[in-house]
Order: C-alpha cells, then structure tokens, then sequence
C-alpha cells in the first residue's frame, strides 16, 4: 500500500527520517569531461533558513565539489550593511552572505564584487582571511615571473593583516541585492550602537540579475496578460469592491517554513474608528506551520503616526493594537528597538505584542546555536525583563513609529475624539529617507501617461 503521508520538501535531518530524498541527476565533469553525478538534498539549517546541499563526484577522474545554495525566496528589497570595526568583538561577529553580496572596505579602496564568491556563514575576520588566502595563491611563482606584481601584492596584504589586528578602526560594507545578508549584533536585544542596515529598491538590471522579470518584460514587452492571470484592465475579474465584507479568498502559495504547497486564506474586514484591512492566514498541513499578518486595505497616509502607549496594569494588556509592517517599535525602559518586520504586520492585543517578542527572541539562534556567550546572556535577561512586564511586575512604554500611518491603538476613552491618558499621539511630516524607503520619493501621479 502506498503511503499517502505529506513530508515537507525542505526537511531537518533527523533519526526520525534516516532516509532523506536526494535527488541524483547525471552531469558533465568539468575537470575530465566525463560524465560524473550531482547529488541534491534539500533540508534546513536549524533556526537559519532552507538551504540546497549539492555534492559533485567523478568516477573517473576522482574530481569533487560540494556547494550549498539558499532554498528561499528571494528578498522583497535588497539590504546594505555598514559596519564600524572598532572593538576585537566587532571581528568574531557572524556573517551570512549570499552569492549576490558586494564586500567593500573604503579604508582601503578594496571591494569583493558580487558573484565573485560563493554564499557562506563566516565571519568579519573569515571575510579578512579569505581575501588574503586569495590574494596569495600563487604568489610564489608571482614572484619569480612578475616580481613587480607580487611585491605590491604582498604590500597590499599586509594592510589586509592590519586589519585582523585592528591597528585603527575601519569600515566594512556589505551589499546585497537578493537581500539575505545578515551581519550579528552582539549586543541584541539593544540597537547596534556600530552597525547599521538599511534596504533598498532594485534596479530593473539588478532584477534582472536575480532573474525577476515583470509580466511585460516576460510578454515581450506586450501588455497582453499572462494566461490565467487577473488584470486591472479586467475589473469583472478582479476588482476589489467585487470581495465582500463576509466573503474569504483562498489561494494557494507555499510554506514561509518548509516550502511546501499550502493554501493562503484571505478576508477584507473593518476596524472600528480606524479603516479596511487585509487579514491573511496560512496553514500548512506538512509541516503544521501556522502565519498570519495583517496589511492596510488603504493606501499610505498623508502624515506618519507615533504611539506611545503606557503598559502598567491588567487593563493596559487588553489594548487592541494594528501594527503595521512598515511600523517599527521601541522600550526605553528595557533600551531596546527593532524593526517594522521585525514582527510583520498583525492584529492582536497590547499583551500579544508582548508574547509575540518573546516567542520570535526565544528562537534566535544566538539562544540556541554558537554565538558569543555574551549575546545569549543579554538576550535571555531581556527575555525575563519581558516576562516580569506580562506579570506585572514592571511597567514599560511601548512606543510603536509608523512612517506609512496605518498602524491603530484603540482609545480607551468614552469621549473617542479624545485619546485616554494611556496613550499619546503624534503624527509627524515625514522626512526625505523615509519617503525614500516607502517609494513616494520616485512615484509620480500626474503626467505618467506621457511617460508610458
């Protein structure tokens, strides 16, 4: 009898299924011509993301590779990663970069370009190293055939050593377009007081790059539609006032954990005093995975909006709160600060943005994997820090900065044109960078049928 049992297609490895599925594929040999085989194994690191394990080997020849490529998807924006190394900590943070990662070091006028390496897990020093293993190779017979050449190299590579010694601080920059570079903050849960990280917008070459294309540039440049799709032009099809208030869409989509197919649920609905919002739930049945998120139903306010909302008591937790995904959110008390999709957009209740901190820190791999011993005491204090406020024991002010305006805080208050003490609202003229981060900066609403 077959079984009929669902499996998640990136899977951990475990005694449970000593039998993981590897996919062999019959593949040329680049070192002798032949015909060798390329083994594929998908699985997960723990607490990291979906990776593809590939192993090369040749009978013939005895010839081998090996090479891991991420198995997620690619990143809505690209990220930047600026580093000041200034403490011998600042070397021993971890780094995750992807194949798209550029490496700059302005000190020294030194860049890695993209695609020149291939993905790792390493560190600031194991950047350091690999570019001095790379730059020596061979540099024995440099020396004897183009003495010149080697004796700037071995200048140039001792700078590279000063670096690892940390003679003067210096810069590290890192770029990626696929967006799934990650540099460690030591000092988490507290903002990094010498890294910072910003995202940004693709160019159409960069997507390119990624292999994204646009429905048009698919087409042929063509407006026709793809087969199946749902276009504006066709509002009979898809348009938004055709979902009704009780009516749920359902898609199908995969596994933010495993990858696998699943099935999206999605309903329009109304907060009081507030506006429409987008509810989406996903439930996996492989993996048994479980998201939701919210996003406006509107579009970007004219003004950004900033809360802070006072947790001091049992009534305080009961305080329903829209967070958006553009909306970041601060403790003073506890000195800590992330980001919008730190959390992603949700729904939920003063005290379930709480828990919803604790659970997504109580999966860090720093908890759990090889980080600086330094890091998991920090974040584990502010773990029970978190748990004391949820008893009771300490108040806090929750301060949550939406640039967009579409985050909400329910007002406790009889009179609703009027916030309760709880709470105090400001709402603020944007700046250039944050028009820049949510694309008002480049959108043009006048006139653009020209440029079309």
């Amino acid at each position: 009898m077959c079984s009929t049992e669902k499996k998640p297609l990136f899977r951990d490895l475990t005694a449970e299924d000593p039998e993981p599925e590897v996919t062999e594929i019959e593949s040329l040999c680049v070192n002798c011509l032949g015909n060798g085989m390329t083994r594929l194994l998908l699985t997960r690191i723990p607490h990291y993301k979906n990776v593809v394990l590939m192993s090369f080997s040749c009978e013939q020849c005895g010839y081998q590779n090996n090479e891991i490529q991420p198995g997620g998807a690619i990143a809505e924006f690209g990220i930047r990663w600026k580093l000041r190394v200034e403490e011998p900590s600042d070397l021993n943070r971890q780094v995750v970069k992807s194949d798209y990662t550029r490496v700059y070091i302005p000190e020294l006028e030194f860049e890695i370009p993209a695609n020149s390496q291939k993905g790792e897990v390493t560190t600031v020093e194991g950047l350091i190293a690999r570019a001095i293993a790379g730059l020596t190779q061979d540099q024995e017979i440099r020396r004897a055939e183009h003495p010149d050449a080697a004796e700037q190299i071995d200048g140039f590579v001792a700078k590279l050593q000063a670096l690892k010694v940390l003679e003067t601080p210096w810069t590290l920059e890192l770029e990626d377009t696929s967006g799934n570079t990650f540099v460690e903050n030591p000092d988490a849960p507290k903002k990094d007081p010498r890294c910072d990280s910003t995202e940004f917008k693709r160019t159409t070459e960069q997507d390119h790059k990624l292999g994204i294309f646009t429905r048009q540039e698919v087409n042929n440049g063509t407006q026709e539609p793809i087969p199946g799709s749902i276009t504006p032009a066709d509002p009979s099809q898809g348009c938004y006032e055709r979902l009704a208030a009780d009516e749920v869409l359902q898609f199908s989509t995969n596994c933010p954990d495993c990858n696998a197919p699943a099935d999206t649920n999605m309903k329009i609905t109304k907060i009081p005093h507030f506006k429409e919002v987008v509810i989406m739930a996903t439930v996996c049945d492989s993996c048994g995975h479980r998201t939701n998120e919210v996003k406006s139903g509107g579009g970007i306010e004219e003004k950004g909006v900033r809360f802070e909302v006072r947790i001091a008591g049992k009534e305080d937790f009961s305080r329903d709160i829209l967070k958006s995904e553009t909306c970041s959110m601060s403790i003073p008390e506890l000195e800590v600060e992330v980001g919008g999709r730190a959390l992603g957009g949700r729904f939920t209740t003063a005290e379930g943005v709480i828990r919803g901190c604790i659970e997504q820190l109580a999966d860090a791999p720093s908890l759990h994997g090889d980080a600086p011993v330094p890091s998991k005491g920090n974040l584990q204090k502010f773990l029970e820090k978190l748990e004391e406020v949820l008893e009771g024991k300490r108040q806090i002010t929750l301060i949550l900065d939406d640039p967009a305006g579409n985050s909400y805080v329910q007002n406790l208050s009889d009179d609703l044109t009027v916030y309760d003490d709880g709470v105090k609202v400001t709402h603020y003229e944007r700046s250039f960078d944050q028009n820049e981060e949510l694309g008002l900066n480049d959108m043009k609403t006048e006139g653009y049928e020209q440029d079309a």
